[in-house]
């Protein structure tokens, strides 16, 4: 992340401290503030507001340096869960949400917000889902019937990338376009006692557009 901390860096030493959240609020600020332990060098911005077509939208969170950058958007989709867990303990109550087809809607959501905003040569993206819900990183059952979520999915080894259409395009808002080819591959986050208890991770990472004659150029370029 803008160039210098690997992903996995952060995870590991984040599933160590912190093997669950509260929110995804807890997440982001988790995880900006374990990336400024890491490196001093990056900086870190919640909410960043990014400009696009006369649009204001709010970017999770902004990693940079005087060279490099990365915008990171976050999901953490959660079934119920409650335990305690963590250095101090902490107690948890995680509320469980049902709507899996919303959660996958929303995660490609992300990815194509990080398209749009990385429209500069030193600015990458990552899109980053934590989940203890395993119907998201499992493939569907075979025979099952189709769902207007179908073409979302974002179950393990699966690639999105095109076009993507919801309900077979009979809802054209919920359309996404992605200009990337992007391959799913789940890793392992904590594992606690319970039922819900497994969390795992995804991480999709969104290149610049270097193709973008519209792109705004890095600092110090012409």
């Amino acid at each position: 992340m803008a160039g210098r901390v690997p992903l996995d860096d952060v995870i590991k030493e984040l599933g160590r401290r912190r093997p669950v959240f509260h929110s995804e609020a807890d997440f982001q600020h988790s995880f900006a503030r374990l990336l400024w332990e890491l490196d001093r060098d990056v900086h870190s911005r919640l909410e960043v507001p990014q400009r696009h077509q006369d649009r204001t939208e709010y970017l999770d969170l902004l990693c940079f340096r005087d060279t490099a950058r990365t915008a990171i958007e976050f999901k953490y989709f959660t079934r119920r869960w409650t335990g305690t867990a963590g250095t101090p303990p902490e107690d948890y109550a995680l509320k469980g949400h049902a709507a899996t087809d919303l959660a996958r809607l929303h995660f490609v959501r992300d990815i194509a917000r990080l398209e749009r905003f990385c429209r500069r040569p030193d600015q990458n993206g990552l899109a980053i889902m934590l989940t203890n819900a395993p119907a998201l990183w499992s493939a569907p059952a075979p025979g099952r019937g189709q769902t207007r979520d179908r073409e979302f999915r974002i179950h393990e080894g699966r690639e999105l990338t095109g076009t993507l259409r919801w309900a077979e395009g009979t809802y054209a808002p919920n359309t996404c376009t992605l200009r990337g080819t992007y391959g799913l591959d789940w890793k392992p986050y904590s594992e606690l006692a319970g039922s819900g208890g497994e969390f795992r991770y995804v991480a999709v990472h969104v290149s610049p557009a270097l193709d973008d004659p519209d792109a705004p150029a890095a600092p110090g370029q012409t």
